[in-house]
């Protein structure tokens, strides 16, 4: 569903929860995470009365930051509903006190775009066997999607990887002043089944848009969670940093419960 949490690497946190400096200034402004400190209360909450600020950027499509890779990729070709729910979940947690930052991060159009040589070279190589000894056990679109990762040469692989390192570290160093980078956890509603069965290029398209958002944290190697919005079938995302997932459980209960 829209709503599960993306393939994310799961693995040791820092395990602190950060505070950042209360700051009763514009929601829309911009607040630096101080550094981490132990916690032995409860899980950091928007709700608690020191009025404690998440920092957290926000992908979508305000802010003149965004015009620089021509729109930001995560609400592009969004349908009407998930981009509802994203705008008021965004309202609802800076109502609850969250400092939000509009825009986007460079260098997500080109890890998006070698895509397919990471994920169909890797795939492939590792169960081609299993698929070629029975192919025709294998649903045809997704068969047809490993195979392609038979086209890409070890050079061509590598090389994708060594680059996709460079943008993993230009990821992190545009968002290390924020807890978590927020986004619509799909564009879409989940699609027709029987349309998706008849109708090729609505196949494509669902599928593609299905996988895209999620992909961010994937190709940068991300910590993920979602949550819903209040608008039925739709999720916000908060994605935080590598292995980061203690951080980031705090900054998940402290967002639903100003969602809730």
């Amino acid at each position: 569903t829209h709503h599960d949490v993306g393939r994310q690497a799961v693995g040791r946190g820092d395990g602190d929860g950060a505070r950042a400096r209360a700051d009763r200034g514009s929601a829309r402004g911009g607040v630096r995470r101080q550094e981490p400190r132990r916690e032995h209360g409860p899980l950091l909450g928007l709700h608690e009365p020191a009025a404690q600020r998440l920092a957290v950027a926000a992908l979508d499509a305000l802010g003149a930051r965004a015009a620089r890779l021509g729109g930001p990729v995560a609400l592009r070709d969004a349908r009407e509903e998930p981009a509802a729910g994203f705008a008021h979940a965004l309202d609802r947690l800076a109502q609850a006190g969250a400092k939000i930052t509009r825009g986007t991060v460079e260098g997500i159009e080109e890890a998006m775009d070698m895509s397919p040589i990471l994920f169909t070279s890797e795939a492939y190589g590792i169960w081609k066997d299993v698929i070629e000894a029975a192919p025709e056990k294998m649903f045809g679109r997704i068969l047809d999607r490993f195979r392609q990762g038979a086209q890409f040469s070890a050079p061509d692989y590598i090389a994708a990887w060594r680059r996709l390192e460079v943008l993993r570290a230009s990821w992190q160093a545009q968002v290390a002043e924020y807890d978590a980078v927020l986004l619509p956890t799909a564009p879409i509603l989940p699609p027709e089944i029987d349309r998706l069965m008849t109708d090729d290029d609505y196949y494509v398209t669902e599928n593609l848009l299905t996988l895209r958002n999620t992909r961010v944290g994937n190709l940068m190697g991300l910590a993920g969670l979602s949550l819903p919005t209040g608008i039925p079938g739709t999720g916000i995302m908060a994605l935080g940093r590598p292995m980061g997932e203690d951080h980031l459980l705090r900054v998940g209960a402290a967002m639903e419960a100003a969602l809730a």
